[in-house]
């Protein structure tokens, strides 16, 4: 693919720009409808005349109450779903970063840090009002749904036989889930990896960790409280053992409810730092009990239920992405080389289809069986797609047990020809912005240089080929050993001779341990190449992040194929036995028969999505040389490094031992009056970085953060 691309004329761009701005109003009209709903749920108005006109002129012999909720609570959602992707689609055919980058100015304000450190990491200023909003929303629903639940109480408690303080500690935590469940709504958005909704908000799902984490935080406190609130309840009336294990023909299963808190419990546990960090494995295992939780929550409320419906639609597209990725990762992808650095680091680099195109600072995920079949694992891509068209490299540091297996397992093996692995990828942002910065400041720790590496490499892309100007660079690396700076030779690509005359690029490069150079030989940068294997693929371009319009067709299609078949089957075999009444028929079964239809509507139509664009693949795959070829080509590398214009980096490298840079006079000396920061790396440089940046001493910088806390 010609890196030349013609650029779409003024005209086109102000049609285009038009389209993509009236589909986002929509898509925002949508969700402050939403939100506007979730104000007025715990309200009278809604629960005693709303929902119940709803309810009545929408009933249905195909879908019952549930058509009313499915109306309300999924089909918006999921419209703007569909939306964001044709938003996404018409800018893949636009160039707008002047216009983001005049956005984002008078936005500037807003986008600075007000939070570096504490336990929510570091939070803008519009992070923090979103915050502040959603935790105003959960108290207004908490106290509303309470107010209500607790008039006329006393009533109850004397026609049960219960002590006050019984029934009322029942209605609490019932009104507790019932607040829970607006965090639940909102949990798998951010963990959708190709998500067509978080780009509509100026989000990506590698960004947006952080708020799932929130939102499981909150959602777990209050699940948690709910359930401690009924086991006093129980224990008070000493019913604790029979109702526990109590699951209703009809209405609410509470086992289901327990086996869905336990599950939820372990997740929530093993998601804090401590473990997470230390106990990886531990972990990333014991969140695949999502599906316990889910599954159990839905048999828990029941599919008729107004509050299983109100977080379909999160999940529903989180199964979606879910299911695309696992159809998409199941092929082998060809390893064609790996390099090894005398710092511990590896750098893979994969065969690529020419089709695939990827922004800077993308990630992929990376399975090799012989070392996990389980295990997939995030890394940056630091090759860049233009300049390097038929070629896809990460870069990963031995820091954890399967990266440090992994470097071990290449370099203690001068045999090993073949390395199995599939990758699951790229994503990241669908556009990026730096470009419009006069001058870029990165700071990074550690393999924190990983992503910078990326962008660098489009720098050069774009004042080499597309011969445009672009920012200058600072680049501010430490690492810990002088054996490190080798990750340095990583900056400049091996694609070959490139011009570097418009780049401008200074490299203070820190070493912490060392007051001197260190005079001991290291491990010379050792290349491994592997063979291939006839079932081994090239990376291609996936659905969703290459292929918006696919992945709303999926959407539209597997929900159309959902409400069919649930109108069929509700029509025909549940109206029949419970004329909508809502008893006779176990709600248990209607819910297990919404999740199979669910789960078979998804699958049927990413599976029909996924095998129709093989075809294109293969075309692709047809395009890229064979594993001879590409060896050769790839076997040339270390003569090519001898002859790279690499002088011109060495040139530009200042090398400080036994010292740390002073990141303050350092960022305050940046003349210019747009200055964009990014930091990567360890936390706590990630929070210095954002402690000057919103100090106040310097209105021109503009700080990012990089990290990705999987």
């Amino acid at each position: 693919m010609d890196p030349m691309v013609k650029k779409p004329s003024s005209s086109s761009d102000g049609a285009i720009g038009a389209v993509r701005a009236a589909t986002r109003l929509v898509s925002l009209i949508i969700f402050v409808g939403i939100l506007s709903l979730f104000v007025m749920v715990p309200t009278k108005t809604y629960k005693k005349k709303w929902i119940v006109e709803v309810i009545e002129k929408s009933d249905s012999t195909y879908f019952g109450r549930q058509g009313s909720i499915i109306l309300i609570y999924a089909f918006p959602p999921l419209f703007s779903a569909v939306l964001g992707c044709l938003y996404l689609h018409l800018g893949k055919k636009t160039n707008d970063n002047k216009s983001k980058r005049q956005k984002e100015d008078r936005l500037s304000v807003l986008n600075r840090s007000v939070l570096v450190k504490g336990p929510l990491g570091i939070v803008s200023t519009i992070e923090l009002m979103f915050l502040v909003m959603f935790i105003a929303l959960l108290v207004w629903s908490f106290c509303t749904y309470l107010r209500n639940g607790f008039e006329g109480i006393e009533t109850k408690a004397a026609n049960k036989g219960e002590k006050l303080w019984v029934t009322k500690l029942g209605a609490a935590g019932e009104r507790l889930a019932l607040t829970g469940n607006i965090a639940l709504t909102f949990l798998f958005f951010p963990v959708a990896r190709g998500s067509s909704v978080l780009p509509l908000f100026g989000l990506t799902s590698e960004g947006s960790i952080k708020y799932h984490i929130w939102l499981g935080h909150i959602s777990m406190t209050l699940f948690t409280a709910h359930g401690f609130c009924y086991i006093i309840r129980w224990i008070a009336k000493d019913t604790l053992f029979n109702q526990i294990l109590e699951w209703e023909r009809t209405g609410v299963a509470i086992v289901a409810g327990v086996i869905a808190l336990v599950g939820g419990l372990v997740m929530w546990v093993s998601a804090f730092p401590r473990i997470r960090r230390k106990k990886f494995e531990v972990f990333y295992y014991t969140h695949h009990l999502y599906i316990i939780f889910m599954l159990f929550f839905i048999f828990h409320v029941g599919m008729t239920n107004v509050n299983a419906f109100i977080s379909l639609p999160g999940f529903y597209l989180f199964l979606v992405d879910r299911v695309l990725r696992f159809l998409q990762s199941q092929r082998n992808v060809r390893l064609v080389a790996a390099r090894l650095l005398p710092c511990e680091t590896v750098e893979l680099s994969f065969s690529k289809a020419p089709g695939l195109q990827y922004s800077p600072m993308s990630i992929v995920f990376v399975n090799l069986p012989s070392i996990s079949k389980l295990q997939w694992h995030p890394f940056t891509v630091t090759s860049n797609s233009d300049l390097e068209q038929d070629k896809l490299s990460v870069v990963i540091k031995g820091d954890g047990n399967w990266s440090k297996k992994l470097y071990q397992m290449l370099s203690s093996s001068s045999s090993l020809d073949h390395l199995e692995a599939s990758i699951e990828g790229p994503y990241g942002p669908p556009s990026t912005n730096f470009l419009g910065h006069e001058k870029l400041v990165m700071v990074s720790g550690g393999s924190g240089i990983t992503p910078f590496i990326s962008i660098i490499r489009e720098i050069i892309f774009t004042s080499s080929v597309l011969k445009i100007k672009t920012p200058k660079i600072l680049l501010i690396s430490s690492f810990k050993n002088s054996s490190d700076l080798t990750m340095l030779d990583l900056i400049l690509p091996i694609s070959g001779p490139l011009d570097l005359s418009g780049l401008q690029l200074q490299i203070e490069a820190y070493v912490t341990r060392e007051i001197e150079p260190a005079t001991k030989n290291f491990k010379p940068l050792q290349a491994l190449w592997f063979k291939p294997k006839a079932t081994d693929e090239p990376a291609s371009a996936i659905l969703g992040p290459n292929s918006w319009l696919w992945l709303a067709a999926i959407i539209s299609s597997s929900f159309v194929i959902f409400l069919v078949s649930m109108g069929l089957l509700t029509r025909y075999y549940i109206y029949p036995i419970n004329h909508n009444t809502g008893g006779n028929y176990p709600s248990s079964a209607q819910s297990a028969f919404s999740v199979l239809l669910m789960g078979l509507s998804i699958a049927m139509a990413a599976s029909g999505a996924v095998l129709w664009n093989k075809k294109q693949n293969t075309k692709e795959a047809r395009q890229v040389q064979n594993m001879e070829s590409s060896s050769s080509a790839f076997c040339n590398v270390d003569r090519e490094l001898e002859s790279l214009p690499r002088q011109s980096l060495v040139e530009s490298m200042k090398l400080h031992y036994g010292q740390r840079p002073d990141l303050k006079r350092m960022l305050l000396e940046c003349n210019g009056k747009n200055i964009g920061v990014l930091a990567s790396g360890p936390r706590k440089l990630r929070q210095e970085v954002a402690t000057i940046c919103s100090s106040g001493l310097a209105n021109n910088l503009h700080f990012q953060s990089i990290s990705f806390n999987w």
